[in-house]
């Protein structure tokens, strides 16, 4: 059987490469298809796909189907595995990292090689995180990379305006494909970061080329390529000379396209899936699982769709940004105050109606090796709060101003439910009214980065999975410091950085870990922000949809996913 079916493929390899590079005649094994459109929404507009400054996960979304990184997170055993490093070492004071990258990898066919892709080589790995490093205004990764790489901190601050042509020092290239990567301090999770989806490798050809304008025009090695993007969404097509196999040796991606369009409102993106325009509803409303699809006559008639729920608890936290050093919420007190006079597990309940868990520990979600539960969350405690309060010259919420409280959320999705909660429970329990301003991500960023915003609903979601990832957004030391980007709130503690610092240099894990305990508790402590929940990633999938998985991290693969129409009676 073994050898029938390696013939097979081996045939039906050599009739598709008979066929030059016409996709219509490539015929997969295994019973997959190839060819069809795989369609979903998103509430958020996308306008940029460089991937060093699309940094929510909207953009993410789409720019890792473009963008590769050098290694990338086994979503089932969460380990780091290969992606356009074929293997690494790491030697044994963990400060010295080496990649072997794999040969045959061609960046996208695009007008700035001449019409066709070229191969990956050394060099534009260490342009990218050259790139990574630096202080242009397109990247937004410096935070990543900048603390940790040898040299890294100099070229950031002479590369504002351009790149100096030899790079970061401790980015060597050994040769056409080993590059070398020198730390100034062991770090033993730093294969991790390299993981990150913004980290995919670019050309530098391209990058001069398009200029400001790459963002509309990304140039990548993933399975996709953009084919427009708009004012109505963004179409990806399949890259016919993407590098990866599936186990069968079929040649990936199976889809022939890819589309994301923008949902007005939660009810309108149900309405669609019903309707079978999308193929994919993300963040289902807990309320409407039992009636998104219509009656129970269409049920019964067989006219519903299709499909399949599925569910896997998020590394993720939604919270409330405080700016840490305005008038209203400088005084820890404050915040303090904010935090213990909000019931979490009334929100979950009653606001979403059991979706999520609330966050009663520490900011940090619970990991595989991380134990949340030795921080001690806020209580709820009414009576402290107010007390509180009042020690800071609000007594009863007395004087304190009315805010307009930011929310990037369409009305009536979970994040505007749990944000209703929260503004509904701050006026009952302290008297402080805040007026809910449901916005675009695009208008809450603006208005944080003009100082109007002073509270605001935001979330993180795990970029690889450790509890450093979810601390290093309060870290202001090194190249962070006034890094409006990731520590948009302004938190800045001496304690907190020198033993972040400490933390990350520890080869132990045990002692590690026990480190980001007492980080996480600070954070709760000083109440630079306010925990609200973690979440399951739940979506709801058409039955037509093959190899389509879920993972902790909310991240979506479309490399191996295939559309095989269900069998009906």
């Amino acid at each position: 059987m073994r050898k029938i079916l390696f013939f097979g493929v081996l045939f039906l390899n050599l009739l598709s490469s008979c066929g030059g590079s016409n996709e219509q005649e490539l015929v997969a094994v295994g019973g997959k298809v190839y060819g069809g459109e795989f369609k979903f929404m998103s509430s958020e507009k996308v306008d940029n796909l460089f991937p060093m400054s699309s940094a929510d996960v909207y953009a993410q979304r789409i720019s890792m189907q473009i963008f590769e990184p050098l290694l990338k997170i086994d979503v089932e055993s969460m380990e780091v595995v290969p992606s356009i490093a074929e293997s690494y070492t790491v030697s044994e004071d963990a400060k010295v990292f080496t990649f072997k990258i794999r040969k045959g990898v061609k960046f996208h066919d695009d007008e700035c090689f001449g019409g066709e892709g070229r191969e990956v080589t050394a060099e534009d790995v260490k342009y990218t995180l050259d790139y990574a490093c630096s202080g242009l205004s397109m990247n937004k990764m410096s935070y990543l990379l900048g603390n940790r790489i040898m040299g890294a901190r100099d070229f950031f601050l002479k590369s504002k305006k351009s790149l100096p042509k030899e790079g970061v020092r401790g980015i060597k290239v050994i040769d056409q494909n080993t590059l070398e990567i020198n730390l100034v301090e062991a770090f033993v999770g730093f294969d991790k970061i390299l993981s990150h989806t913004n980290l995919g490798i670019i050309a530098r050809e391209a990058v001069e080329k398009y200029g400001k304008d790459i963002k509309m025009h990304p140039v990548g090695t993933g399975p996709f390529m953009l084919e427009k993007m708009d004012k109505d969404g963004v179409v990806l097509k399949r890259n016919a000379h993407y590098w990866k196999k599936d186990e069968l040796g079929n040649q990936l991606p199976f889809l022939d396209k890819v589309t994301m369009i923008y949902a007005k409102d939660k009810k309108s993106e149900l309405l669609a899936f019903r309707n079978r325009q999308v193929d994919l509803v993300l963040e289902i409303p807990v309320e409407e699982i039992d009636h998104i699809l219509g009656s129970l006559q269409d049920a019964q008639a067989g006219k519903n769709v299709k499909h399949r729920v599925d569910s896997r608890s998020s590394m993720s936290m939604s919270y409330i940004a405080l700016a840490c050093q305005s008038d209203e919420f400088k005084d820890v007190r404050v915040r303090k105050a904010l935090n213990m006079a909000i019931n979490r597990n009334e929100i979950v309940d009653k606001n979403l109606l059991g979706e999520g868990w609330a966050a009663t520990n520490g900011f940090v979600p619970q990991m595989d090796d991380y134990l949340n539960e030795k921080v001690k969350g806020h209580p709820f405690n009414v009576a402290k709060a107010l007390a509180l309060l009042a020690e800071a010259g609000y007594p009863n919420g007395k004087n304190f101003p009315v805010l307009d409280f930011y929310v990037n959320a369409i009305e009536g999705s979970a994040p505007h439910k749990m944000c209703v909660g929260v503004a509904d429970q701050l006026k009952r329990n302290l008297n402080i009214t805040l007026n809910i301003k449901l916005c675009t991500l695009e208008e809450r960023e603006k208005a944080i980065e003009m100082g109007i915003a002073k509270i605001w609903r935001t979330g993180w979601i795990a970029d690889y999975p450790d509890a450093e990832n979810f601390l290093s957004i309060f870290y202001s030391g090194g190249m962070n410091s006034g890094n409006s980007v990731i520590n948009s709130f302004k938190y800045s503690s001496d304690a907190y950085n020198a033993l972040f610092d400490k933390a990350v240099k520890e080869k132990n894990d045990k002692e590690r870990n026990a480190m980001f305990v007492k980080l996480d508790q600070m954070i709760i402590d000083e109440a630079p922000v306010i925990p609200v929940l973690t979440d399951d990633f739940m979506v709801m999938i058409n039955a037509r949809i093959r190899e389509f998985h879920i993972n902790s991290m909310e991240q979506l693969d479309f490399s191996e996913i295939y559309i095989k129409e269900p069998r009906t009676k």
